[in-house]
């Protein structure tokens, strides 16, 4: 779950999503390599879907890219999707699967507006704590949501797999940030400076942007 994040993440840069090709020509390849008729019709879909949204302004391809996955892919626990406690999966697993948890949402959703075009530095990936069982309740539980910022200083929409319309982040206060990074660092909640080094121990990231290259997200 999410909080393997707190372990894993930032400081490497996605050089990847700079040199990717956005047609996903090479995803598709793989799909019709690994999987089954199905799943390459799930891709040609998604490719559909982001050359229908190339040109339209950021806060369209936002909504739509948000709308897509979470109705394309239904919410279940790493332990149940792939028997791990916490695995980070690739858009074309996740879309294998048809299923994922919020950090998989929160990945498709990052990786697909990055190769849209849209700049690293508006998006974060937000780790929060997030509560349950009413506005009584104490009790929180790890998740993931996406970030948008439009300006640095701008206040950040919530793109969240659990919630179907994008808030901006003052109408959900369900969630509480723990921290947030994109390929250019970390911000610890209340801080607006990211950290250079946050982490050594990167291994699901690198594992992941691994996996990326290998189903073809690089030229």
């Amino acid at each position: 779950m999410a909080r393997g994040l707190c372990h894993a993440l930032a400081g490497v840069a996605v050089c990847l999503l700079a040199s990717a090709n956005p047609g996903l020509d090479k995803v598709e390849q793989t799909a019709r390599q690994r999987y089954d008729d199905q799943v390459v019709g799930r891709v040609q879909h998604w490719r559909a879907s982001m050359a229908q949204m190339q040109d339209k302004p950021e806060a369209e391809q936002l909504r739509e890219t948000n709308d897509f996955f979470n109705r394309q892919v239904q919410f279940l626990d790493d332990v149940v999707v792939w028997q791990q406690k916490d695995y980070w999966a690739t858009p074309l697993e996740t879309l294998a699967k048809r299923a994922g948890d919020c950090e998989d949402f929160v990945i498709a959703k990052y990786l697909s507006l990055r190769l849209l075009g849209v700049p690293d530095e508006k998006l974060r990936l937000i780790y929060v704590r997030a509560k349950i069982g009413g506005e009584r309740s104490s009790l929180t539980q790890a998740h993931m949501v996406l970030g948008y910022f439009d300006t640095p200083t701008s206040e950040p929409l919530v793109l969240d797999n659990l919630v179907g319309d994008i808030q901006p982040a003052s109408r959900r206060t369900d969630l509480f940030p723990v921290f947030s990074f994109n390929s250019s660092g970390l911000w610890v909640a209340g801080s607006s400076t990211a950290a250079a080094r946050p982490s050594e121990r990167l291994s699901r990231w690198r594992d992941l942007i691994a996996r990326l290259r290998d189903e073809g997200f690089e030229q």
